[in-house]
């Protein structure tokens, strides 16, 4: 029996329909939450990316405005207007598009945003939040997937969880998020080191694949009933397609979803729901500045 396919579309739409309410509470205090997000260079990824969180941003009423950088720009200028989103009270949250140009220190411009508009949940202080279980903001990915989890019904407590990829970004805060309360997952992470992935991705109830290489992970990895969530976005040659190239997850998306019992698309499946959390945390952060009641 084919698997289900968990719509990030359409889950989307419903993370942003809950943000009425604080909206609604925000508007009546005079509060328009502000968001700016911070584009160096033209990289194809990143741009589209960008296009995606201005519309999303837009259509909940949210002030939206995009910093475009030249790729000459120099980190002391970056960190300057850092510097001046941070003091500014329009501006709720700040987001730096990563990856940054080589002579830049992405280390250095997320240390640079005030943990109060980190709405990225890249600081180290969100980071440390997030370890704790504190107030802090959750990487929008990581909570994207979590959110995804849960709107699709899927078992959670003492689920066995077997991530594939160690990044920062993903794969190490969406360990620490799944282990806690209250999921209560049991998490194994691997890597490009672990010896033979298919023993652990095998053994799981869930698996999340998020290393960044098309269809790493192929159905006789994942054994009949498994969920399957694909993170990876990555373009491949298809000279069938009038651009060149196609869009294909981490996973081995047909023949998985045949096996599967709930699967991702790639597109449309985890990249809107990234979106939809930063709207989210935009959110959340004007909330917290403002003293509103959150509740979304």
């Amino acid at each position: 029996m084919p698997a289900t396919v968990i719509s990030g579309k359409v889950l989307s739409q419903e993370v942003r329909q809950a943000l009425a309410v604080p909206m609604a509470a925000l508007a009546a205090r005079g509060v328009v939450p502000g968001l700016t997000v911070i584009l160096v260079g033209e990289d194809p990824a990143s741009v589209s990316y960008v296009t995606g969180k201005e519309k999303d941003a837009r259509e909940i009423g949210l002030r939206s405005e995009t910093l475009r950088l030249p790729v000459s720009t120099g980190e002391a200028e970056l960190l300057g207007h850092i510097a001046r989103l941070n003091a500014d009270p329009l501006v709720h949250g700040i987001l730096v598009q990563l990856p940054l140009p080589s002579h830049i220190s992405s280390e250095k411009v997320i240390l640079a945003i005030d943990p109060a508009k980190d709405v990225d949940g890249f600081h180290p202080v969100s980071v440390g939040q997030m370890v704790l279980g504190g107030p802090g903001f959750l990487p929008c990915t990581p909570h994207g997937v979590v959110k995804m989890l849960e709107k699709a019904g899927v078992s959670l407590p003492g689920a066995e969880v077997v991530i594939v990829g160690r990044s920062n970004i993903v794969g190490k805060p969406l360990a620490v998020l799944l282990m806690q309360a209250p999921y209560h997952c049991t998490v194994t992470v691997c890597h490009t080191k672990t010896r033979d992935l298919g023993f652990h991705t095998r053994r799981a109830d869930i698996v999340i694949a998020a290393a960044g290489r098309p269809k790493m992970v192929t159905a006789d990895m994942v054994r009949e009933g498994a969920v399957v969530i694909d993170v990876g976005v990555n373009r491949v040659e298809d000279a069938t397609k009038a651009s060149g190239f196609a869009l294909v997850g981490d996973t081995d998306y047909g023949p998985i979803a045949e096996k599967a019992s709930v699967v991702t698309p790639v597109p449309g499946g985890v990249g809107p729901m990234t979106r939809a959390m930063l709207v989210h945390n935009t959110v959340q952060a004007a909330c917290r500045i403002h003293g509103v009641a959150f509740g979304a």
